[in-house]
């Protein structure tokens, strides 16, 4: 079993990505959940983590307008 040991919301932050990603054990699973459940301030991170994730796979598959490619390009710096 993974201790949260003495800073919690540190090692819920270590742990926020592969909780995410579904790749923690069952006991690490667990754990996170537990703290996501008590803590405010990392359940707000979770919330926010989660919906980045669900704009970035929207953005995936939206076809960006040519008017913003356009606008876009013409804020590019040249190298």
């Amino acid at each position: 079993m993974v201790y949260m040991g003495s800073d919690p919301c540190a090692k819920c932050e270590e742990m926020l990505q592969p909780f995410l990603d579904r790749e923690l054990s069952e006991d690490e699973y667990a754990i996170a959940e537990a703290h996501l459940d008590e803590c405010g301030y990392c359940r707000k991170r979770y919330k926010f983590e989660e919906t980045l994730r669900r704009y970035v796979r929207q953005a995936v598959v939206e076809e960006m307008p040519p008017e913003l490619k356009q606008k876009l390009a013409a804020l590019r710096t040249p190298l």
